[in-house]
């Protein structure tokens, strides 16, 4: 056993480390054995925050003796209900509230943006997308693109890295996009690919796109609550994110959206337009023109879902407490520790495809298994660690800050060397 590997390594680390009471704040699940399962799967579904029972219940409650008069008289009144998410919300992806909307699904939210964003024209018309991104990411784009009367084939530009390398290269990004600069109207990456755990240099990424004249956007379900990010600073035209991984909203939680505020009062953008998306002084005199709402609110079409949002604000009072830089620092940490672990295992059969640097990952780290042997996933699901197999051949883990500890990961480790030998 490696020096590293000792328990009482974990141990010290986990005593030290100023974030670990957030753990009591969530439900981990247990076992059939009774004992708590090495939970490394929030990349895809986040724990269960033990507050949302009462988040929630309120809610129902206020139903249950207001009715409708829930809308204005509920202890957290339902019409402005979404508000009260937009700060912290803000906070975790580095906007500003006007930019800040939380709002339908990942991907709906991507399509209504696209509307407006994606406006090719003359020779600008490109979209340009990583290879292997999200599905859905890429079925949405080729729809948009389709709906513009423009043929994927000839309009879709997809970012693969070099022969024999499992990731981007940042200076292969931006040499495509000075490229084809000309030519492209929106470029749209994943912030970290869902597969390899890569995240992509947003900063140098937009800073290139605006050069080049094009807009710039990301998928953020892999980086909202994983990474630092900084919307505003970085320039970013428009970012759409999923809130029941990393920001442990719940299953199919809803969503949400950031517009730069240099967008906030454009009329000329054309959008789907709804009522809650209209101007909230005049919205319930039912005129018949839309007067969006300034900023990321306008682009909202309906009333939002009360209870999903419950839940979601009991997670964002967590983060507001914890805060991103100080999650971010021991998440960079913990995923150093794992990796460190991971290098210690001698075996041939497994290796790690997300990019070493820190700057170029999330907590997430994907194991490549050899052969595809997903019976080595099985194998360790059967002693008690809840990871993520993807195909053909991958092993996703990502030990999250607010609920792992080093004592998983030290155990997490000790797991996969036991069933490897």
């Amino acid at each position: 056993m490696t020096e590293s590997m000792n328990p009482a390594v974990a141990a010290r680390l986990d005593e030290a480390d100023g974030l670990a009471g957030f753990r009591d704040q969530f439900h981990i699940p247990r076992s059939s054995s009774g004992e708590n399962v090495i939970y490394f799967t929030g990349n895809s579904l986040g724990l269960q925050p033990k507050s949302v029972r009462g988040y929630i219940e309120q809610e129902l409650k206020d139903w249950e003796l207001l009715g409708v008069e829930g809308h204005v008289k509920a202890r957290h009144p339902w019409m402005p209900y979404h508000e009260f998410l937009t700060a912290q919300m803000a906070n975790v992806v580095g906007a500003k509230p006007i930019e800040t909307v939380v709002m339908n699904s990942l991907t709906v939210n991507l399509h209504i943006l696209m509307i407006s964003f994606y406006r090719p024209s003359g020779d600008r018309f490109k979209v340009l997308i990583e290879k292997g991104s999200f599905p859905s990411d890429r079925y949405a784009v080729e729809a948009q693109i389709k709906l513009h009367g423009f043929d994927p084939e000839s309009a879709l530009i997809e970012l693969g890295p070099r022969d024999g390398e499992t990731t981007l290269r940042t200076e292969d990004i931006i040499d495509t996009i000075e490229r084809e600069g000309a030519t492209i109207a929106l470029i749209m990456l994943g912030g970290v690919n869902y597969y390899t755990g890569q995240a992509f240099e947003m900063r140098e990424i937009t800073a290139a796109g605006h050069a080049a004249g094009a807009l710039v956007g990301f998928d953020l379900a892999h980086a909202a609550g994983n990474l630092e990010l900084k919307l505003h600073d970085w320039g970013v035209d428009l970012a759409v994110w999923c809130s029941y991984k990393y920001l442990n909203g719940g299953p199919g939680a809803i969503g949400a959206a950031f517009v730069h505020e240099r967008h906030a009062d454009c009329p000329e953008l054309p959008r789907l337009a709804g009522w809650w998306g209209h101007n909230k002084g005049t919205r319930f005199l039912m005129g018949p023109t839309f007067d969006p709402i300034s900023g990321a609110e306008g682009w909202q079409i309906s009333n939002p879902p009360i209870l999903q949002m419950a839940a979601l604000r009991a997670s964002l009072e967590i983060f507001a407490e914890a805060g991103m830089f100080a999650l971010r620092e021991k998440s960079i940490k913990l995923t150093a520790y794992l990796e460190q672990l991971l290098a210690a295992v001698d075996d041939g059969r497994i290796s790690v495809i997300t990019p070493g640097d820190p700057d170029q990952r999330g907590c997430q780290l994907s194991i490549r298994v050899k052969n595809a042997d997903k019976g080595l996933y099985s194998a360790i699901a059967a002693h008690g660690v809840v990871a993520d197999w993807r195909e053909p051949d991958v092993i996703r883990v990502a030990p999250v800050p607010l609920y792992n500890s080093f004592g998983d990961v030290q155990k997490f480790v000790q797991i996969l060397g036991s069933v490897l030998n």
